[in-house]
């Protein structure tokens, strides 16, 4: 199965599996938001880990499923089920009345970004790094939510660069909680899911929404704007013609 669920004392542990890379589908992403909607409304729940098994975290959206849907004429189609999936799992994880950890054992990317910074806290392997390809292939997203894990100029490198962040440049900034081994990351996770549902559970909910309320991120609006320029770029057909040089392991020459 490529999103699972396990519930073991009141703890929910949602694990993403999609062999190599795990790299996940609009069907995945739409999975993750119903995962999350129907975790919010178990009134016994104390908290939630999202994490991944096999080979990295998250490589992003399945970018070889939607030039797949290309030939069919489907792509526009698929694009826009994908920003939908992307921006409501996003949401759904951000309102989840619990607490959210991401337990991230190795690389997360783009849509990866998205998913860890709607959580609440990260425990992060040391093998763990933080990047945002987006530009190479010929999209934005998710530098709304990468804002919230990494300095104002970082961001910005970042972002025009591709060039990813380690897990312990995030965790020198703050925005990783604990930085461990990778056989100590579930472990870890786990215990500090236990720590926060050994406490009073009205009390925690009502800090996770009070914390929402606070929120200076704008993530979900601001995911709204770069999604737009997406689109605006596939409308010149940048966005499929980069897309199409990854699938086929060609580099784009660059144009005016």
């Amino acid at each position: 199965m490529t999103v699972s669920c396990t519930i073991e004392d009141a703890i929910a542990t949602v694990t993403m599996h999609n062999p190599p890379v795990n790299a996940i589908t609009v069907g995945d992403t739409w999975k993750i938001h119903d995962l999350f909607k129907e975790l919010s409304a178990k009134e016994d729940l104390r908290a939630v880990i999202l994490t991944a098994e096999g080979k990295g975290f998250n490589a992003g959206i399945d970018i070889k499923e939607m030039q797949a849907n290309k030939a069919a004429g489907d792509e526009w189609k698929l694009m826009i089920s994908s920003g939908e999936a992307c921006y409501h799992a996003f949401h759904a994880i951000y309102e989840t009345p619990v607490p959210v950890i991401a337990a991230v054992n190795d690389f997360c990317m783009g849509l990866g970004v998205g998913l860890v910074g709607s959580c609440d806290m990260i425990v992060a392997s040391t093998k763990a790094r933080f990047g945002l390809p987006e530009v190479d292939n010929g999209a934005l997203g998710c530098a709304s939510h990468l804002a919230k894990l990494v300095p104002p100029m970082k961001l910005r490198e970042m972002s025009l660069t591709c060039k990813p962040a380690t897990a312990a440049e995030l965790h020198a900034w703050g925005s990783i909680a604990y930085l461990v081994e990778p056989e100590e990351l579930m472990p870890k996770a786990r215990e500090l899911a236990r720590q926060i549902a050994a406490k009073q559970a009205p009390a925690v909910r009502f800090a996770k929404a009070a914390l929402n309320h606070i929120d200076v991120f704008e993530m979900h609006a601001n995911y709204r704007l770069e999604q737009g320029y997406t689109y605006q770029l596939n409308i010149m057909g940048e966005g499929s013609r980069a897309r199409n040089a990854f699938v086929e392991g060609t580099r784009i020459v660059t144009r005016a």
